[in-house]
């Protein structure tokens, strides 16, 4: 079931246990109130990440962002993999013939993905949907994303690494002197490109997939520390 739907149900159940039953009355009915407060509140705010809500400014953020998101995903792309120096560096030995065989596993191990996801991290929480985030716990909120991002970047380089189109410019570029730039100059043309494919439902999956199943613990933890708070005020009634 799932965790924030789980965690509402159970919230009106104390609720409703509280009015059945004619011991610790209070104690339910203020656990139950404080508990359904804490996830629902933490629920709708996840929510508002995704979606417009009605007479609530700031809501749909990721969708309402989305050339901004475009954009630093492009410049983390292009600043953290595609520079001069790093393309330079994978290159350093002359090569003989288009026929060379570039070992993708190679650049993929190459990168530091902690700096990639720190990099990342910055990013959205200097853009308007680091507001919002810090609603639900800030950077901290994203600590379980770190292997799951890690995961989705190495596959995302290495299906450009390995993609037709990327192979046909490296080759085309092992041809020129300026070797490190012309790489760099067609990486950046075809991520642009497939940036430019994207539209605003397909960026709000995105995020989705990577972090709605671990922001949902924060409705989970809204109900048990809202359940805790609720059972402390109900010994000072």
């Amino acid at each position: 079931m799932n965790k924030s739907l789980a965690t509402n149900l159970i919230s009106l159940a104390l609720i409703g246990l509280a009015y059945l039953t004619p011991i610790y009355h209070d104690q339910l009915l203020a656990i139950g109130l404080f508990a359904a407060s804490g996830a629902f509140t933490n629920w709708l705010a996840i929510h508002m990440l995704f979606e417009k809500v009605p007479g609530l400014y700031g809501s749909g953020v990721i969708p309402a962002q989305f050339e901004e998101f475009k954009t630093g995903i492009r410049n983390l792309i292009m600043n953290q993999f595609f520079t001069p120096e790093k393309v330079s560096a994978f290159f350093a030995e002359e090569t003989e013939g288009e026929n060379r065989i570039l070992n993708p596993d190679t650049v993929v191990d190459a990168i530091d993905y902690d700096h990639v996801y720190s990099s990342f991290i910055d990013v959205v929480l200097s853009s308007s949907f680091g507001g919002m985030l810090a609603l639900v716990g800030g950077a901290k909120a994203l600590a379980p994303l770190r292997d799951p991002f890690i995961r989705k970047m190495r596959e995302e380089v290495l299906n450009i690494l390995t993609s037709p189109t990327f192979n046909k410019a490296l080759r085309n570029s092992l041809k020129s002197s300026h070797l490190a730039e012309d790489i760099v100059q067609k990486a950046d043309l075809i991520v642009t490109r497939r940036l430019d494919e994207l539209t605003p439902e397909m960026v709000k999956k995105i995020v989705q997939d990577m972090i709605r199943k671990h922001l949902g613990w924060l409705v989970v933890w809204g109900g048990v520390f809202g359940g805790i708070l609720g059972l402390i005020a109900s010994f000072f009634r």
